[in-house]
């Protein structure tokens, strides 16, 4: 069921909270923890799940990262098909955490920072958001995958708007969340 709720204020102290814990548990092997996704936009509507990036300097060796998160009871994901990350999900029954290993410096690892950064800076943009996804859920409320490729060639004009204004503006990550 696909479900998009209002802003949560209590989204940034989650973060605060699971991004502790992943930066005492991973310690250096973070080079980045980041909170991404909509619930890092303030005002935002959004599914109400947690995305954290932490970046990697490689994936491997994978034990590095997965044994630690792994005893925090982070699920790995091995069957994951996106090749440039490696994906990890929360203890079953817990509240839904996404956590997305990137390479640091990547285009995959970038690219989620810049939306964030560009929703948080634009407020028109982000309205035209989330109308397009509470539209979109609506329609597809029991289809979690059609729900992405429904709502895909919206968030690609808002890669392009993003990447306009990153040009204006020379935009580079800012510190780490974490």
């Amino acid at each position: 069921m696909i479900e998009i709720v209002d802003h949560d204020p209590g989204w940034r102290e989650w973060f605060t909270r699971q991004g502790g814990a992943l930066r005492i548990a991973l310690g250096p092997v973070a080079v980045r923890i980041d909170h991404i996704g909509s619930t890092a936009v303030p005002g935002l509507a959004a599914k109400p799940y947690l995305d954290v990036q932490v970046s990697v300097a490689s994936f491997d060796p994978l034990a590095l990262y997965r044994d630690p998160l792994e005893r925090l009871g982070l699920r790995f994901r091995a069957d994951n098909p996106e090749l440039t990350k490696r994906y990890f999900r929360e203890p079953v029954g817990a509240p839904r955490v996404h956590v997305h290993v990137r390479k640091a410096g990547s285009f995959s690892e970038q690219l989620p920072l810049l939306m964030r950064d560009f929703l948080r800076e634009d407020d028109a943009s982000a309205r035209e958001y989330e109308t397009v996804k509470r539209e979109v859920a609506d329609r597809c409320a029991d289809a979690p995958q059609r729900y992405a490729e429904e709502k895909q060639p919206f968030v690609w004009t808002l890669v392009a708007r993003a990447d306009a204004w990153a040009q204006r503006i020379g935009w580079e990550p800012g510190p780490s969340d974490a």
